[in-house]
């Protein structure tokens, strides 16, 4: 039986700062679409795990929103949206889907793959319920198979694809995620143009002892962010998923696993738990490199306990099968930290078959609980420029420009 390995704080005191697990800092990051915010990047793979190619364009899709507001706004508002890239240059397709087809309010975090047969299957999170009056912060995973369309050289996806729901947590395993009232960006102050929650529902957020509810960012369980990966050990396919399970009387962060079984997604015990050290281990995905199954994930450092412990960044384990056993890369799990001068400049890293590493321009400095107007100058909301991993075994190094 899997048996989850354990990020726990005897490994983040084995963390450091050096400069081969630092990004250098972002001096500029251009809009690839003006008007709009991009974050969370990923690529349309091939079944061999590869970045998807057509007519020489690589085809990736993001989150975008109206660049309006609020930047932590945004995730009321999030869309997947279609792009291109080639020549170090990135071309915006349009939404992947059509207006309502989604059974969520808002379209998260997923990944996605081409079919032989001409489809892209497209695992997202759906949050939300679609037509709800106010956003509610349910999460489940959603496939949409959709025909991809190329034509004159103008790439999208057919519109009548069906979005049905692939995964939901379990609540055994898996926290359930059923929240109707929630927060997605730090508690603010009165005024400060953040959004957040009236009192009154605040007292209905997830059960996190008090000190902890003060600073939990979204102040909402996990089931999203759907990471697929085909095992190259034995062809089935799997879905990871960034996941809570219980913890004391909050929760804690985890990865879930997923496999098809006759036809079905059916969920497995965590590949990873960070129980009284993190409780947000975002947008997992797993590469196999020299015989090594390498698990990494993007979490803040607002998110360990204490807020503070250890750096936003990349964090990654490896393990000689799927399933484990697993270890901490680096001996900490730190693969690349933010520099310390911009700790949040960069965010939701992914990790390419390549050694490419792309992740979103975020925010200059601290302002998730600044005034909107400061907040909304100091915010990317753009693609950050590439970085190239190298791995060598356990350890790593990052290298500017990939």
């Amino acid at each position: 039986m899997l048996c989850p390995a354990r990020w726990t704080h005897r490994h983040l005191d084995l963390l450091a700062e050096a400069a081969t697990t630092t990004a250098p800092v972002i001096a500029t990051a251009a809009p690839i679409l003006p008007g709009h915010d991009l974050w969370d990047l990923w690529p349309v793979q091939d079944e061999d795990g590869s970045t998807s190619v057509i007519g020489g364009r690589e085809l990736w899709m993001a989150l975008s929103a109206p660049a309006t507001g609020h930047p932590e706004e945004r995730h009321g508002r999030a869309r997947i949206r279609l792009l291109a890239h080639r020549d170090d240059k990135w071309e915006d397709l349009g939404n992947a889907f059509a207006d309502g087809a989604a059974p969520g309010s808002r379209e998260w975090s997923g990944s996605a793959v081409r079919r032989p047969d001409g489809t892209v299957s497209v695992y997202y999170t759906a949050a939300g319920r679609r037509g709800e009056a106010r956003p509610t912060y349910r999460q489940s995973v959603i496939e949409a198979r959709a025909t991809l369309l190329a034509d004159n050289g103008r790439i999208s996806l057919r519109p009548d694809a069906e979005h049905r729901e692939v995964l939901r947590s379990d609540g055994r395993m898996y926290l359930p995620t059923e929240e109707g009232d929630g927060a997605p960006g730090l508690p603010a102050e009165e005024g400060d143009g953040v959004p957040r929650l009236p009192a009154e529902e605040a007292d209905r957020a997830p059960d996190l002892p008090a000190e902890e509810a003060d600073r939990a960012p979204g102040r909402i369980r996990a089931f999203r962010d759907p990471g697929w990966f085909r095992d190259p050990a034995d062809g089935r396919d799997h879905l990871l998923v960034a996941a809570s399970t219980a913890w004391e009387d909050g929760f804690t962060g985890a990865i879930a696993l997923a496999e098809v079984r006759a036809g079905t997604w059916s969920l497995l015990p965590p590949l990873l738990v960070a129980e009284g050290v993190n409780h947000e281990l975002e947008r997992p995905h797993v590469i196999v490199r020299d015989g090594r199954y390498y698990l990494f994930f993007s979490t803040q450092r607002h998110t360990f306990h204490p807020a503070g412990r250890a750096p936003t960044g990349l964090y990654g384990f490896a393990a000689p099968s799927l399933t484990g056993p697993y270890e901490p890369l680096n001996g900490s799990g730190l693969v690349i930290r933010n520099p310390a001068r911009q700790p949040d400049q960069a965010y939701a890293w992914l990790v390419l078959p390549d050694l490419r590493v792309v992740s979103f321009a975020n925010y200059r400095s601290d302002l998730r609980s600044a005034p909107a107007a400061r907040a909304r100058a100091g915010f990317g909301g753009t693609i950050a420029p590439m970085l190239k991993l190298t791995l060598d075994a356990m350890t790593t190094s990052v290298i500017p420009g990939g």
